[in-house]
């Protein structure tokens, strides 16, 4: 497994060279939506409007922030389920995305996605939000501010930690964990 420093936004040539279970410290502008936010997205998509940013060498963040202790950028910043995003996922990816953040398995369908298209699914540290809220330098609502911690922010950040989950080769880190683990019992 290696480890990356990688800066937004990603091309193709970033995301072949990145194999399931990578360690990537992440740098740049990334992008939060969860599920509601996510469903205004693709319905802009399909009536050909336009989206709150430009998806094409973007990561979208699946997470709902608490809000900013004075002085800071974000609140805690733990990664939300991604499985409510699947239906979403693989129409982002078509139009560009190259990656996304969250916790949790996601379906077949945007494995295949990430390998058609080039892009990957990142896992977050699950239980350490204040841990990945520190990478966060900057903040900002720039869609949706009625959907509360749901708005889509655009978040400028600082060697946030991630794991590669999906690569673009089809690999899933899930599924290698299980195999290495039951070879060992």
């Amino acid at each position: 497994m290696a480890e990356y420093k990688m800066t937004t936004p990603l091309s193709d040539e970033d995301i072949i060279k990145l194999k399931a279970g990578d360690s990537v410290f992440l740098s740049g502008v990334i992008y939060t939506a969860r599920d509601a936010a996510h469903m205004r997205i693709v319905a802009s998509l399909e009536k050909g409007e336009d989206l709150p940013f430009d998806p094409k060498g973007q990561v979208i963040y699946y997470v709902g922030p608490s809000p900013a202790r004075p002085g800071k950028p974000i609140g805690s910043a733990g990664p939300t389920t991604s499985y409510r995003m699947n239906s979403f996922a693989p129409i982002l990816i078509a139009k560009g995305q190259k990656g996304m953040i969250g916790k949790g398995k996601m379906s077949q369908e945007v494995k295949d996605a990430c390998v058609k298209y080039k892009a990957c699914y990142f896992a977050s540290i699950g239980g350490a939000a204040a841990v990945v809220g520190q990478a966060v330098k900057k903040a900002e609502i720039i869609a949706y501010p009625e959907l509360g911690p749901e708005a889509v922010r655009r978040l400028e950040v600082e060697d946030m930690p991630l794991f590669v989950c999906y690569d673009s080769h089809g690999n899933d880190l899930y599924e290698m964990a299980k195999k290495e683990w039951a070879n060992r019992l």
